[in-house]
């Protein structure tokens, strides 16, 4: 799960706005910190930090789109804003990975998680396997973008 995570950091972060209301949101700047947290950069995402503020619980979806395999993580998020020692701290670790896109960031998304879930599409209970999927996406994408 954590290569996934690691391969396609793009993550669709689901919160609560505060009137109760189900909001997602695309992030494409996921780390995994470590086994049992992973985080976000915001850079403007204004809507989410509001909800995440409001109320610290969160699922995030990633998806590989190639093998058709997914991963699902729920938890807690702390913010940290950019005057915040744990900022000062990690903040390093996006900019290797993000360059200079890490200049922008406002705010790091920390999230505890409580669960994490690999999800799998219904064909592999079919029996096709990995291999397959991959050809049959990598020449499904090959020709949209040709």
């Amino acid at each position: 799960m954590k290569d996934l995570i690691a391969t396609f950091p793009l993550g669709f972060v689901a919160t609560v706005t505060p009137d109760g209301k189900p909001a997602v949101s695309p992030k494409g700047t996921f780390l995994v910190l470590d086994d049992s947290r992973i985080g976000f950069a915001d850079i403007r995402s204004p809507g989410t930090r509001r909800n995440l503020a409001a109320n610290p619980d969160v699922e995030v979806n990633f998806i590989d789109p190639f093998k058709r395999k997914a991963v699902r993580v729920t938890g807690t998020a702390t913010l940290h804003p950019k005057t915040s020692a744990w900022f000062a701290d990690a903040h390093p670790k996006w900019l290797d990975v993000f360059g200079n896109l890490a200049k922008r960031i406002s705010c790091l998304v920390e999230i505890d998680l409580s669960q994490a879930h690999e999800i799998w599409t219904p064909p592999y209970d079919d029996g096709v396997t990995e291999a397959e999927m991959i050809a049959t996406y990598r020449a499904k994408f090959g020709a949209l973008y040709q």
